[in-house]
């Protein structure tokens, strides 16, 4: 069974790459749940062996895509500090924020077989808890948008003038606590 460390890849591309997997489709998972655009423009696909309902409109994917492709290069460096979905009214007031906050353990040293199976399992339990979040939750009132944004840890906040960043929306439900990373998204008052 092959171990893997932080030495023997990169790491932070890892991650990075995992959750910008799980945060589009987290995102487009909450678009649909909280109804912020019409269920027709949704499509079941699967995820993490779980169905889920991903957009086949073209400009909200590019926008979504777009997104987390300025916020890669912050989670290759373990800049993020959390991603921020933000459901806003007719009046661009916030009606509804989902946020996940993102944080890496120190240390990795779990076998590589381990780790996928492990990652999936904690990233299908948000998923579903996503899925249901509706139930918790109060309606939204018509019209509503959204927002990505995200908060950097102060070491990346002296680097900003150099990175252009969009604002970006996530949304999420409940609690992960796992071996490769540490995710937590909970939906939360208006700002």
């Amino acid at each position: 069974m092959t171990t893997l460390t932080r030495q023997d890849l990169n790491f932070g591309q890892v991650v990075a790459d995992v959750l910008s997997e799980f945060l589009e489709v987290a995102v487009h998972l909450i678009l649909y749940v909280r109804e912020v655009y019409p269920i027709g423009i949704f499509q079941k696909r699967k995820k993490y062996n779980v169905p889920v309902q991903m957009s086949c409109h073209p400009e909200l994917n590019q926008y979504i895509q777009d997104t987390l492709h300025c916020v890669k290069p912050l989670l290759e460096k373990n800049d993020v500090e959390k991603v921020v979905v933000v459901i806003l009214d007719k009046e661009h007031h916030p009606v509804e924020r989902f946020v996940f906050e993102i944080t890496q353990p120190p240390l990795l040293s779990i076998s590589s077989e381990s780790l996928l199976s492990h990652v999936e399992q904690l990233l299908r339990a948000f998923i579903l808890k996503i899925s249901v979040c509706d139930a918790v939750l109060d309606n939204n009132p018509p019209g509503c948008t959204f927002t990505v944004l995200v908060h950097t840890r102060e070491a990346a906040t002296r680097n900003m003038e150099k990175i252009q960043v969009i604002k970006c929306l996530v949304t999420g439900t409940g609690v992960i606590a796992g071996q490769p990373l540490n995710l937590q998204g909970f939906p939360v008052d208006p700002c």
